[in-house]
């Protein structure tokens, strides 16, 4: 049996970022191979957390934030993007509002080994 095809269309991320009216709450805005591509703005510090079984990568659209590591803290303006191993505990953060992609496992839960009050369990597709 083959495949059902996706409907492509382009997508316009300066629209689709206009339509996020909070802070630190990631939207759907495609998938593929099983990973969701999301976009949030970030203002202010998010909760410090890890997910044991998935990578995360952060692309910086327009903005800049910084992600603390047990390790170091990693400075990103737009154009630059950071990749998140598994297991790595990671707070992002950002002192202006910043408008950021991110690529993960579609079942990947935003505050991964945390459930608080930032938690979106169920992730709304713009």
């Amino acid at each position: 049996m083959a495949k059902a095809k996706t409907v492509m269309e382009k997508i316009n991320l300066k629209e689709k970022f206009k339509q996020i009216a909070a802070y630190w709450d990631p939207k759907r805005i495609g998938s593929l191979n099983g990973q969701d591509v999301r976009i949030a703005k970030f203002k202010g510090s998010f909760t410090p957390h890890h997910h044991a079984q998935e990578d995360e990568l952060f692309y910086v659209v327009e903005g800049e934030i910084s992600i603390k590591t047990e390790e170091n803290t990693f400075h990103l303006k737009a154009g630059e993007m950071l990749i998140v191993p598994a297991g790595t505990q990671h707070q992002p953060m950002a002192e202006e509002e910043a408008l950021v992609m991110m690529f993960e496992p579609s079942k990947t839960l935003n505050t991964g080994n945390v459930e608080n009050e930032m938690t979106k369990k169920d992730i709304d597709e713009v």
